[in-house]
């Protein structure tokens, strides 16, 4: 399926000189997912205020390209200099779900007229990491396939904020946009999970 996670391969080599510095100042994992939470729950403050002061949209954009360098960073950071742990493992997948579950609580404000379906896309976002870690649990794979998964969810979120700045509306097809978005997370997550059982067979 198509998704943005399969260009990290690439992002991860242009976050290399960072890692390198961040590990001379003796950062760890555990600290940049840390700070990824936090950065997490600024962008939903600002996003939730975005009515008011419309400059806050940016914060989508601009937010959650550096919380995606953040959560690759950590990783890379854990894998290549041997940081790895279980509290790490926790810190990264249950910070994942409290920061996707923030950053687009704001939805719920902005679109009313869509409020079951946003509802639902959150509680289908949430879903769709937990059959993620189905795999790593029945197979020791964590699925990361799309359509939709974390990364593609935050390129959306960063679309709608620029959107969003520039006074374009989706109000009028919301309803439509979010459907759409909640099928494909269902599709997903029945990928991730079939999946998950062909490599564990």
């Amino acid at each position: 399926m198509i998704s943005v996670y399969k260009l990290k391969p690439k992002f991860q080599q242009l976050l290399m000189p960072i890692l390198t510095f961040l590990h001379r100042k003796k950062v760890t994992a555990n600290q940049i997912t840390i700070t990824s939470v936090l950065l997490s729950l600024i962008i939903a403050l600002l996003f939730c205020n975005a009515d008011r002061f419309p400059v806050f949209y940016l914060s989508l954009p601009l937010g959650l390209l550096l919380r995606m360098a953040l959560n690759a960073l950590d990783g890379m950071m854990a894998r290549l200099f041997q940081q790895t742990s279980k509290m790490g493992e926790v810190l990264n997948e249950v910070g994942d779900v409290v920061s996707d579950v923030v950053i687009f609580f704001p939805l719920l404000k902005f679109h009313p007229e869509s409020l079951y379906l946003v509802v639902g896309f959150i509680v289908l976002s949430v879903i769709n990491e937990f059959c993620g870690l189905v795999g790593k649990v029945v197979a020791n794979d964590r699925r990361y396939d799309g359509p939709l998964g974390k990364s593609d969810r935050a390129l959306l979120l960063g679309v709608y904020g620029i959107l969003s700045l520039l006074h374009i509306s989706i109000t009028t097809i919301s309803v439509y946009i979010f459907a759409v978005l909640c099928l494909l997370l269902v599709l997903s997550s029945i990928t991730r999970l079939r999946k998950a059982l062909v490599v564990h067979e």
